[in-house]
């Protein structure tokens, strides 16, 4: 009996440490740390002179039908 009533309040114990120490975390990025995060270190892409290519290429040939949103005939054309 009395072990059970030791694991109840160290597994009480255990819990309270385990929420306490997310209760002081903001979500939230500072507008001075946005930089940082947009740095173009941070982005995923290895070569991005041929991701804007093939962006450019994306937007030419979905243009006519609003691929991504931006007018454009379908001919490339700037």
């Amino acid at each position: 009996m009395r072990k059970h009533m030791i694991l109840r309040v160290l597994l009480s114990l255990v819990a309270l440490a385990a929420l306490s120490g997310c209760s002081g975390i903001e979500p939230w990025v500072k507008p001075y740390e946005r930089d940082r995060l947009a740095d173009p270190i941070m982005f995923l892409d290895m070569d991005p002179v041929s991701s804007a290519y093939i962006y450019h290429v994306y937007e030419a040939r979905e243009g006519a039908r609003g691929g991504e949103g931006t007018a454009g005939g379908g001919c490339g054309c700037n």
